[in-house]
């Protein structure tokens, strides 16, 4: 079982940079692909990015890529999401997730292969 729980959400203006953290729980979390998603007022959950299990392999979404950085410390079992230049397209609840499901093909980009989420963190981005 594996517990997470965002943090570091809250209204920034347009241009600005946030960092979201996701602490998790349990003993194996450094064997897991670690994802962010997002979901916007109104619109469907949609991919942000994805580190591997050691953090060696990146993906990001276009929407994103350039402007977010995803990133992790598996000794403090915690995965980061850098976000700079941030625009009021931005504005979602962001959700970090944990893929247990083996075989995968990276990038581990489908909603549906992870197991556990956070309860999300909301990014209001003010133009």
């Amino acid at each position: 079982q594996v517990q997470l729980v965002e943090s570091g959400g809250g209204l920034v203006q347009a241009g600005g940079s946030l960092r979201l953290s996701c602490a998790a729980s349990g003993r194996t979390f450094s064997t897991y692909p670690m994802g962010w998603f997002r979901q916007a007022p109104g619109k469907k959950r949609e991919f942000v990015a994805v580190i591997s299990w050691s953090g060696s392999n990146l993906y990001y979404a276009d929407s994103v890529k350039g402007r977010f950085t995803i990133s992790r410390s598996n000794s403090k079992n915690t995965v980061y999401l850098q976000m700079n230049s941030l625009e009021p397209e931005a504005t979602a609840v962001y959700y970090c997730a944990a893929s247990t499901a083996v075989g995968t093909a990276w990038p581990v980009v489908k909603s549906d292969v992870y197991t556990y989420w956070g309860v999300g963190a909301q990014v209001p981005v003010a133009s």
